[in-house]
């Protein structure tokens, strides 16, 4: 049995301490009091169906708490997954809560080989391995879903691990693998710029299928075409696939929108056209959006959820969210309806928790995503979402 310390209570954090738990003695530190206090009862802080599950009903040898001293001492592992916003003053994702970590694990427990899960900059594990003068540090890119982290870790796509020490990483990669229920995870071990550089050309390229199948979808509503036909006749293509595909009004979430502009950063004395221009055409759908709803010269618009998607509790960088700041712009009222939100206003505008009131008083519906409580309205309602997905 291997102790592993998890610094973040997130979505990675807390998938990989619930996935590691059910083999080895796990500790997860998490500032937030309030999170703390809903795992000590076993209830997760976040949606995830599969992480509720198991903390409800497995048997995880899993200790929550604050102290980072008492939780960190004698642990093998301690892996980072602290929030790395990116600050678009600095063009460069904040890494000040991963350097905390660094020194509080240096402090307290000098023997572990430290794990960075949260988005880096490229290059910032080499950088931060001199700076702090350690050998101990790798970096490990996660590729996980919102409300869906946990079913992610348990069937990975691959196990990275970025490291100058393979036999370290050839260790963590193992633990994650063991706890897997996927046979035979493609393990990959390089150096630590490489991962850094992985996790961030990965989220781009989805970024940049997202952008594609949206401008496709401008394209077609500017020339009266039916751009679900068009879409199922180029997704027929085996080389294109049939995923990835369903318009939207933008890519947003998490990851895609600070790991693109951080991708584009680390761009800058490097040629480049298209890894700028997916920054752009995410907001300039989010304009085309915008656009469409003024030009039905609405008096109310409705907002149906902020959620990115059903299954999912975050509103963060969601792209509805853009697309009502361009409509309040131009003076139309915007009622916003979220059961999740705890709040009366959100950014100036009334939220309505009677769906019923909501869907009266509206004279358009804006939903990023289609939903059946909207079906008996939905001459009103405004999306984009053909297919029915995600």
């Amino acid at each position: 049995m291997t102790k592993i310390c998890v610094a973040g209570a997130g979505y990675v954090g807390l998938s990989l301490a619930v996935l590691l738990a059910q083999r080895h003695e796990v500790r997860l530190v998490e500032i937030n009091p309030a999170k703390v206090a809903l795992l000590q009862q076993r209830k997760s802080p976040i949606v995830d169906k599969n992480i509720e599950d198991f903390l409800a009903h497995k048997e995880l040898n899993l200790t929550v708490g604050s102290d980072a001293k008492a939780l960190m001492q004698d642990a093998e592992f301690i892996i980072i997954a602290t929030p790395t916003n990116y600050d678009p003053k600095l063009n460069h994702f904040d890494v000040s809560s991963v350097d905390a970590v660094i020194t509080e694990a240096l402090e307290y427990a000098p023997q572990a080989e430290m794990i960075i899960k949260s988005t880096l900059p490229v290059g910032y594990t080499k950088e931060a391995s001199v700076r702090f003068n350690t050998q101990k540090l790798h970096f490990s890119p996660e590729f996980l879903r919102e409300g869906m982290a946990l079913h992610d870790n348990l069937y990975p796509s691959r196990i990275i691990v970025g490291t100058e020490n393979p036999e370290a990483g050839q260790r963590f990669a193992a633990l994650l693998q063991q706890a897997a229920l996927k046979p035979d995870v493609p393990i990959l071990i390089i150096p630590p710029t490489e991962a850094e550089s992985v996790k961030l050309f990965s989220n781009t390229y989805l970024a940049l299928r997202i952008s594609f199948f949206n401008e496709l979808d401008t394209y077609a509503c500017k020339k009266g075409l039916d751009s679900k036909a068009i879409i199922q006749g180029v997704c027929l293509d085996p080389r294109i696939g049939d995923f990835y595909n369903n318009p939207s009004f933008g890519y947003g979430g998490y990851c895609l929108p600070k790991d693109t502009k951080q991708l584009r950063a680390n761009f800058e004395d490097v040629p480049n056209c298209l890894i700028g221009a997916i920054v752009e055409s995410n907001s300039v759908r989010k304009d085309f959006i915008a656009d469409s709803i003024i030009d039905m010269r609405p008096k109310r618009v409705g907002v149906f959820r902020l959620i990115m998607k059903s299954g999912s509790d975050n509103f963060r960088q969601s792209s509805i969210q853009g697309v009502m700041k361009r409509i309040k712009a131009k003076g139309i009222e915007v009622v916003v309806y979220e059961p999740l939100l705890k709040e009366d206003l959100f950014f100036n505008s009334r939220v309505e928790r009677d769906l019923n009131t909501f869907k009266a008083e509206c004279d358009v519906i804006l939903a990023n995503r289609a939903a059946p409580e909207l079906e008996d309205v939905k001459d009103k309602v405004y999306t984009r979402d053909l297919f029915h997905n995600v």
